[in-house]
């Protein structure tokens, strides 16, 4: 009888270890513990967001806007995701934003530039038209040279096909604002 309650009290005090252990886990991942394996873990460095940082901008307004093959249209989705943008960019006036346009699509390297260049104006010209200042905006396409992802199906290869809006502390040697290093 003792040797059954022996293994009953064993068994009952692994129980609570495992239990005990397993808090432990939890208040790991409730810390952000980007390695607990949790699905609702905090992600590498957005952990302590800021209100008006850029980890806030990515966040609430997102800084990508897509297109469809062939063309500098912004369709609805786009128009929604830029109406945020928008906003957060009036209401955080210290940040500069380069927009960057991108292109996947049938043409020379050359048409895809152009492409790209006019995907990134027309968020520009978008973005002013809800009043974000273009002294503030500046826009450059890259065509090609920098895929998201290299796949010949048409799902895939729309994530090429983008405008990535990035907030700035200056002015780059893209933007006609740009004085380079003058004092």
């Amino acid at each position: 009888m003792k040797s059954i309650l022996h293994v009953a009290a064993a068994i009952a005090l692994l129980l609570m270890s495992g239990m005990a252990l397993s808090g432990c886990n939890a208040s790991r991942a409730a810390l952000g513990d980007p390695n607990s394996g949790q699905t609702d873990d905090a992600a590498v460095g957005f952990a302590e967001v800021r209100t008006g940082s850029e980890e806030s901008f990515i966040m609430s307004a997102g800084r990508r806007v897509y297109f469809t093959s062939g063309s500098a249209e912004l369709d609805d989705v786009a128009r929604e995701t830029l109406d945020i943008q928008a906003a957060w960019l009036t209401s955080h006036r210290k940040w500069l934003v380069k927009l960057q346009g991108f292109s996947d699509d049938p043409g020379s390297g050359e048409a895809n530039v152009k492409l790209s260049d006019r995907r990134a104006k027309a968020v520009m010209d978008y973005l002013a038209s809800k009043g974000v200042s273009p002294q503030r905006m500046w826009a450059k396409g890259y065509g090609k040279e920098r895929l998201v992802r290299n796949c010949p199906e048409i799902a895939c290869k729309a994530q090429n096909r983008r405008v990535v809006v990035n907030l700035r502390e200056e002015f780059d040697a893209a933007a006609p604002q740009y004085r380079g290093n003058q004092s």
